[in-house]
């Protein structure tokens, strides 16, 4: 499927909705500097002045598209569900105020008042659900070195933001780019950072998946989940 880039799914947007779409905002790895070809995909942030039923309606072919193209679905408010949402997404919000790229309209998320009370429950509660997750996959997973090596490159970038997060319980302001955070995260919390290189040389196509040891590089992430879930647990 061809790649749709995130200017021209824009461009759809604003023919499509018209004076109803406020913002669409570019976040996460792309945002961030470190995006991937071919290894990462584009988050979206679309902020409406509507969101009805046949708003969405109307959204559904082109984000289907979009989702095609290998992209996740975009998030989707209105401004004022966004900032009501400020004290439960700590970790999306908190990272989109650290990188982010205005396609169109507002910068929704600046001024925004982004509560970090929730964060560590947030954190916690993230990294507990991961750990549920893979242990669920792995029952399918282990008899394939391919299709466990596929499990850990393709939950790879979903901890790595969680980690990100987590750090941010220990000390502010944390680097964009999330293996510097890992080693950050490292020095207060221990997990094996050449396992998650190890996976990400994978996902990148550095690494083949015959040379790494996939059942171990399992056994090494869940263990560097379970210390920080630990350590977070106690703060």
């Amino acid at each position: 499927m061809k790649k749709i880039n995130p200017e021209q799914f824009t461009e759809i947007l604003k023919t499509l909705c018209g004076d109803n779409l406020q913002s669409v905002l570019l976040y996460g790895s792309a945002a961030a500097g470190d995006y991937v070809e071919k290894g990462s995909d584009y988050n979206l942030l679309i902020v409406l002045n509507d969101l009805h039923p046949s708003v969405l309606s109307q959204l559904a072919k082109p984000v289907a598209a979009w989702e095609r193209a290998g992209n996740p679905t975009p998030l989707m408010f209105t401004r004022k569900r966004l900032a009501e949402a400020a004290d439960v997404f700590p970790i999306e919000l908190l990272d989109m105020r650290d990188a982010r790229k205005v396609l169109f309209g507002d910068d929704v998320i600046q001024g925004l008042e982004i509560s970090t009370a929730n964060l560590r429950l947030q954190v916690e509660r993230e990294l507990r659900s991961a750990l549920i997750q893979l242990r669920r996959s792995y029952l399918s997973a282990s008899s394939s070195p391919r299709r466990l090596a596929v499990l850990l490159t393709s939950s790879l970038s979903g901890v790595l933001v969680v980690f990100r997060a987590a750090l941010r319980l220990y000390e502010s302001p944390v680097p964009s780019e999330k293996f510097q955070s890992l080693e950050k995260l490292n020095a207060h919390v221990s997990v094996v950072v050449d396992c998650f290189r190890q996976i990400n040389g994978v996902k990148t196509g550095v690494l083949k998946r015959k040379d790494v040891d996939a059942s171990r590089l399992f056994e090494e992430t869940l263990k560097s989940i379970e210390a920080v879930v630990d350590a977070v647990d106690q703060l």
